[in-house]
């Protein structure tokens, strides 16, 4: 029954949190429209960012900038920012780009408001409204870009698309809590991960015990991942240095990543893992990590290991101990 209840007590709060963060999206686009309008008529001037007088990419930051909002300077980096929107899809708020104006190429950006119409800084009207359909911007449109973030439910990430090929992995982890995401919804599946981050990920899911948070000489009481170092330490996953430190933050390679997970999961032991008719071009079979890197490669239910070279001197990414983890876990289900 306790269960019952904090489960019904999470579920509220996550519910509330989202409905707060979708109102303050709200709000910031209002204000967004509102800030806009209020600069109607202001006169055009090239390279001007001031109501005295606006180029189109200085008004679209100097409105942002009104509301906490940091865009780039110039509309070629502005249309590199947030995430794409199509036509269809436009909120207001969004920012509008258009191509082949008074130069090839991205050449115009203003605001979306609503009802197929946009505001901007033009050379003949100064700032104005137009429809982005009509016979002179419909056919320059060249896209759209949402840099006020909707919140996302669990497991979802505006940089991982349904077509990324770790995209089930991650969602799936993401879901389960076993791994986070950084502010604004995002995974940065780029991003290497360090020693501490993968104690933390793998206990997540493991839920081993700490029977000392005391273990490293760098690693203090208080310190995120202590618990998930020390107990690491104490299953014999992930060990220091002889130095007695841990180094929490040193970023961990791909051969390291592989040797972890597979004493995580205990793969190698498995003789259908082992035995697995799979190959790396560059990890020869005296390797000490041979065993390690052939399990990873063994049960990848994403393909983001299936390539004929492993790269063990790398670092790990964030998408690639994501997927390892996930066809770890899946493996070990069997």
């Amino acid at each position: 029954m306790m269960v019952k209840k904090a489960l019904s007590f999470l579920l509220m709060l996550t519910f509330l949190i989202s409905g707060l963060s979708r109102a303050y999206a709200e709000n910031n686009r209002d204000e967004v429209v509102k800030m806009a309008k209020e600069q109607l008529g202001a006169p055009y001037r090239f390279g001007g960012t001031t109501p005295s007088g606006f180029d189109c990419s200085g008004f679209v930051q100097y409105v942002f900038d009104a509301v906490g909002i940091v865009l780039p300077r110039t509309t070629s980096e502005q249309y590199e920012t947030g995430v794409a929107v199509n036509k269809e899809d436009l909120l207001p708020g969004d920012l509008v780009f258009f191509k082949n104006t008074y130069k090839s190429g991205i050449s115009h950006s203003g605001i979306y408001i609503g009802n197929d119409e946009f505001i901007s800084a033009t050379t003949s009207q100064g700032v104005s409204i137009a429809s982005i359909n009509n016979p002179y911007w419909g056919p320059k449109f060249a896209g759209g870009r949402r840099v006020i973030e909707e919140p996302l439910p669990p497991g979802q990430f505006y940089d991982v698309s349904p077509d990324h090929p770790a995209y089930q992995a991650i969602s799936e982890l993401g879901k389960a809590g076993i791994i986070h995401r950084f502010e604004g919804s995002y995974f940065k599946p780029d991003l290497p991960v360090t020693r501490g981050q993968a104690a933390a990920i793998l206990n997540r899911y493991l839920k081993l015990p700490a029977p000392s948070t005391k273990s490293f000489s760098d690693v203090s009481l208080g310190m995120s991942f202590a618990k998930d170092i020390a107990a690491m330490k104490e299953a014999g996953i992930i060990f220091g240095y002889k130095d007695g430190t841990f180094r929490p933050y040193e970023n961990i390679t791909r051969t390291q990543m592989a040797v972890i997970i597979d004493r995580a999961f205990r793969l190698s032991q498995n003789p259908a893992i082992a035995g697995a008719a799979v190959k790396y071009n560059d990890v020869h079979p005296s390797f000490w990590a041979y065993s390690s890197i052939i399990a990873i490669k063994a049960v990848d239910r994403t393909g983001v290991f299936n390539s004929s070279s492993f790269h063990g001197g790398m670092d790990a990414t964030r998408m690639a101990f994501a997927s390892a983890v996930y066809s770890a876990i899946q493996a070990s289900q069997k």
